[in-house]
């Protein structure tokens, strides 16, 4: 399988292969971090869950939010059903917690504005 390395600009392409003692071999990394990124890719892919989520009284209608770290890919739906219907107050500040522990993860959803009320 080949794969991209998106961690720096040099952006090695890597082929991932499954090694004779269960172990995957990498090939085409140009530094420790592609290794480890296409091992964790082979193994539990993780990713940052970026959203909006409606706001009541506030200067947006829209508050943007991510997790405050990453997520297990396969958890990513489970999270965004959660912020489907989820309706928060304003004022709503850089950091506010609108999710603990998202999909059960241990992650939260933050926000990143800050909205005012009206």
């Amino acid at each position: 399988m080949e794969l991209i390395c998106i961690l720096c600009p040099r952006g090695c392409r890597m082929q991932v292969e499954p090694g004779a003692d269960g172990q995957w071999v990498v090939k085409g990394n140009g530094c420790s971090r592609g290794k480890d990124y296409a091992l964790q890719e082979m193994t539990c892919p993780m990713r940052t869950l970026t959203t909006s989520v409606w706001v009541e009284g506030g200067t947006y209608k829209l508050v943007s939010a991510k997790t405050d770290r990453s997520i297990p890919r396969d958890k990513i739906m489970e999270a965004l059903k959660q912020t489907k219907r989820l309706k928060v107050k304003a004022p709503v500040n850089i950091g506010d917690v609108l999710i603990e522990n998202i999909a059960g993860t241990g992650a939260n959803l933050v926000a990143t504005r800050k909205v005012e009320r009206v």
